[in-house]
Parts: structure tokens; C-alpha cells; sequence
């Protein structure tokens, strides 16, 4: 499906907008509703993500596709290892059958688990027959994605001896951990994180505990940028929201200051007020903490025509594209001019957005919706767009209740 994305009319735009829940927190949560069924979940992600997540946790035996959801497929690896009597399959697209995942098998093989490679050696498809595992102890690159380390933190409270986790070297992920940890927090496990290393306590059981899903802080970025494009005055509400979010992604309210647009705060939703047009020329952020932000803003920077400078991106070649390769294609495309080396990206000043433009989404949600605010600059068509059914469905319909003009082509 292709969409032809056109300029509003109105640029001052307000609105309200009920976003979906955080997929993130929705998988973790489903894991943990696995181990411990008496837990409940509100405000699940409708996302295709939630769901492989949730089909994936009902099987006992043979193949588990789950397409291409890295969340899942880490998270599952961790799961399925765990369980005694349970022996699956675990595949998914040919993308993801690209993407490693040998650091987290190895580190589960050293608390015991079966796993072996079906195809290629470190990358799925992988076959898991479930264990009891009874080795406690295990160390993991600090650096790495934090789906590893929570696939992990995720299982430790069913282990019989719980799990302690040294983490080496500098730790770039620290808010997915802590999302986790605070997870299992919620739910009665004690868990420590010191320096870089983490214990979490073993639990038979837990008590009846509901835990309600936060609404999707990376959701809520592409309408930062929408309002960051807009006339001073914009206000847009989202929820469900809360100032004291697990996500790392919530940093964003931060973040957008510098792009003129205040946050507020109210009870289970926020405020985006675009309240200055005074934007510095330049900007500079350490995304370590939040990778997935990065398409967002350096998108955002282009439709103001201002350069930035995006650092801590090590882990977006391995998301569902190599991202940092395709936001510079995409965005030269538009005649910005990028450089990229492992891990950042530069963006220079552009004064002026080449108009009429397809974005390609490399079967990446994140490409689809980052690039779909700069209709508030351009005229602009967006490629295979219901990619973005992996973490938000709706999107184009909210969009479309923005006054952003969406006709399929």
C-alpha cells in the first residue's frame, strides 16, 4: 500500500489522540503473565508485536513464527529455554533470520538450556527444548541490546535459584533494564541492580496483581515532530501517559524543548504545546538510552531545516532494518545532505525539502511513521505503509484526524 501524504490546511492544529499500549511493556508483561498466570493486563498493544507475542506464548511444540518481532523473538528465546517439557521451533522473516541472536543463546546454554541453530550459526531459526535451569550466574556484554538482558531478567524469578547478571562494560540501555526490573518490582520480586551487576530473586508464586500498560512513548514521538512542524499555538493531547514512565523513550519530553513544544503533565495524559518557533540551528543528543527516537528526530530536524548530530545509535544496523543505512538514503532522497559511520548520524542544515518524494519503509514500522510528518512541510508519498500495523495500527487514521491529507496510490 502506498499513501500520498499532503499539506494541511490548517496548521494550527488541536486535537486529542488515545494511543495504543506500549508494545515494550506489553510483551514483558505478557511473559510475566505466562510464568504467573493470575496476573492481568490492561491496555494491551493492539500491535502486530503484541500479537506473534501472545500466539507465540500459547504453543507447547513445533514451529513459532513471529514474522518480525525482535521483542518477541528474544524474549520467547528465554522463555521457551525455560520450560520443561516444552520443544518448539523459533523462526520469523527472512529479516530477522539476519538479525543475531547468539550472545543470549550463549548465555542461556551456560545456565544449562538446549538450544541449536537450525539454520545459520547465531541466528535463527533456533531449536529450544525446554529445560529446568539451575544454574544461577551468567555474564553478558553491557553494550548489547537490552532485549537480551531482559529476556533474561524476565525467566529469573521462575528459576529455581533466581539469576545474577554481570553486565561487562559500560551499560547502554538503561531504561529497558530498569523497565523490567520495575516490571518485576509490580509483581512482589525482589530484584538489586548495582554498579553492573543485577540479581533477581527466585518466586514461586505471586499475588493477584494487574498491571496496566503504559501508552507508547516511541508512539508519541512522531506527533512531537508533527507539532515541532506546526504553527505556535498547536496543541495535541495524548494518552495514556504518566510523568514517572518506565520507558526510555520518555525522555522525549526533554528533547523537544529545544524544538519549541511543552510538555504537560495532567492526571493520565500529556499536552504538546508548540510554544516557539525560536529553534536553535544545530542540535546534539546521545541516544544511547533511546535509539529508536533517532529517525524521529533527525526527521523532525530536516522539515525545520536545522543540522544535528545523533550519537549512541550502535544498535540500529540489527533493528528491522539497518536503520542508520536507510535514514540516510531516505533522507537524501529529499535532498538533505547525511553522514553516518557505526554508530551516529550528522545531519546538515537543508534549506530547502525536495517535494513529492516515496519514502521506502524497508519493513520497518519506525521509517513509515518517522518520515510521515514532514506532510506538514511537503507533499510526500509513503511505501508499503501498513508496516506500521507492527506497533500502531491506527496511526494513519489519527493522522488523518489531524487534518493531514491521506489518499492511497
Amino acid at each position: 500500500m502506498r499513501l500520498q501524504l499532503s499539506i494541511p490546511q490548517e496548521k494550527t492544529i488541536k486535537k486529542s489522540i488515545q494511543i495504543t499500549g506500549s508494545k515494550s511493556e506489553t510483551n514483558r508483561s505478557l511473559l510475566l503473565q505466562a510464568l504467573f498466570p493470575n496476573l492481568k493486563i490492561q491496555n494491551l498493544s493492539n500491535s502486530d508485536d503484541g500479537e506473534v507475542m501472545q500466539q507465540g506464548l500459547k504453543k507447547t511444540t513445533g514451529e513459532v513464527d513471529i514474522h518480525h518481532a525482535g521483542t518477541a523473538m528474544r524474549f520467547l528465546t528465554g522463555y521457551f529455554a525455560s520450560q520443561e517439557g516444552k520443544e518448539v521451533v523459533l523462526t520469523g522473516s527472512q529479516r530477522m533470520q539476519e538479525r543475531p541472536i547468539k550472545i543470549l543463546v550463549e548465555a542461556l546454554r551456560e545456565l544449562g538450556a538446549d538450544i541449536q541453530y537450525v539454520k545459520n550459526e547465531g541466528y535463527p531459526p533456533i531449536k529450544i527444548t525446554g529445560k529446568k535451569l539451575v544454574k544461577n550466574k551468567v555474564s553478558l556484554p553491557a553494550n548489547i541490546s537490552s532485549q537480551y538482558i531482559s529476556s533474561l531478567l524476565l525467566i529469573a524469578p521462575s528459576l529455581e535459584n533466581g539469576l545474577e547478571l554481570e553486565l561487562v562494560g559500560k551499560i547502554t540501555s538503561v531504561p529497558y533494564i530498569k523497565m523490567t526490573l520495575a516490571l518485576l518490582e509490580q509483581i512482589g520480586v525482589q530484584t538489586s541492580f548495582e554498579g553492573n551487576h543485577i540479581k533477581v530473586s527466585p518466586k514461586d508464586a505471586v499475588e493477584d496483581t494487574t498491571l496496566v500498560v503504559e501508552s507508547d512513548w516511541s508512539s508519541a514521538s512522531y506527533f512531537y515532530s508533527i507539532v515541532a512542524l506546526c504553527n505556535v499555538g498547536t496543541e495535541i493531547q495524548l494518552s495514556s501517559y504518566k510523568k514517572d514512565s518506565l520507558q526510555g523513550d520518555s525522555v522525549l519530553a526533554k528533547i523537544y524543548t529545544d524544538f519549541g513544544v511543552e510538555t504537560t503533565f495532567s492526571e493520565n495524559t500529556i499536552t504538546l504545546t508548540k510554544v516557539s518557533d525560536d529553534i536553535p540551528s544545530h542540535l546534539e543528543y546521545d541516544l544511547s538510552n533511546a535509539p529508536d527516537i533517532a529517525q524521529t528526530i533527525s526527521v523532525t530536524c530536516l522539515g525545520l531545516g536545522i543540522g544535528c548530530h545523533l550519537t549512541g545509535l550502535h544498535t540500529l544496523p540489527i533493528k528491522e532494518t539497518d536503520r542508520l543505512g536507510a535514514l540516510k538514503t531516505e533522507l537524501a532522497k529529499l535532498g538533505a545532505k547525511v553522514g553516518i559511520d557505526s554508530e551516529s548520524l550528522t545531519l546538515q542544515p537543508t534549506q530547502s525539502i525536495t517535494p513529492d518524494v516515496a519514502i521506502d519503509t524497508y519493513n520497518d514500522h519506525r521509517m513509515a511513521m518517522a518520515f510521515a510528518p514532514l506532510a506538514l512541510r511537503t507533499n510526500i508519498m509513503i511505501n508499503d505503509a501498513g508496516v506500521v500495523s507492527k506497533s500502531y495500527p491506527d496511526f494513519w487514521k489519527d493522522l488523518t484526524a489531524l487534518g493531514i491529507g491521506i489518499q492511497e496510490v
